[in-house]
């Protein structure tokens, strides 16, 4: 699905294509429908999903956020900008009483044979800072906040046990094992949910844009 920009400095910028998603990571808040620029380009998106990625030009994108089925009842509304030749997630996130949009870049790079990259965001709005760390205690990540997504890093292909603790205290706030992650990809594990409340705290990793989209 492709979309024009709707105001007048967007015609001025080069036709370079870009690519978007938009991810629900809101816990407790319905699923929605999702508009740019007064177009469906979704319907139903629950908790913890993704659209596709959308072919889209660069300039500035109307983004509105209904409750699914009701285009009286809006949740959130931002003007997003989409940079030429670029691929974005655009996470929804925050509780449901105060919705608001992250713009997650995901910039190219080059292969290393045999090797993925990983990379970490924490949208998780109750839990403290964290480290992502693998099982026999390496640290990958540390301290990061809510709403800061990292930089990635290359690892060998295979079979990860992650953990996710406090980086404060040290302590264990999830596990997550047996996750094969394969070479020549981008993936991104992010935290979503509430840390001892509903939906519970747990992740996502979904493949990037960047592992398979040309620019």
């Amino acid at each position: 699905m492709f979309f024009d920009p709707y105001d007048t400095y967007n015609s001025r910028l080069a036709v370079a294509v870009s690519y978007a998603r938009i991810f629900h990571a809101v816990p407790n808040a319905p699923a929605v429908d999702v508009y740019l620029n007064n177009k469906i380009i979704t319907r139903n998106l629950g908790f913890g999903n993704f659209t596709e990625y959308l072919s889209v030009q660069p300039g500035y994108y109307e983004t509105e956020l209904y409750r699914a089925g009701s285009r009286n009842d809006l949740l959130v509304k931002e003007n997003i900008f989409i940079n030429p030749s670029s691929i974005y997630t655009i996470a929804a996130t925050n509780y449901p009483a105060k919705i608001n949009l992250l713009q997650i870049l995901e910039p190219k790079g080059p292969f290393i044979p045999g090797k993925f990259f990983i990379r970490f965001g924490h949208l998780s709005p109750n839990s403290p800072n964290v480290d992502l760390t693998l099982a026999n205690g390496k640290k990958l990540f540390t301290n990061v906040p809510y709403k800061k997504i990292t930089g990635y890093i290359p690892l060998i292909s295979g079979t990860y046990n992650f953990r996710i603790n406090s980086s404060e205290t040290g302590e264990l706030v999830l596990n997550v094992p047996n996750i094969n992650l394969r070479g020549d990809r981008f993936y991104t594990i992010y935290a979503i949910g509430l840390l001892g409340d509903r939906p519970p705290l747990h992740v996502v990793i979904p493949l990037d844009g960047n592992s398979y989209l040309n620019l």
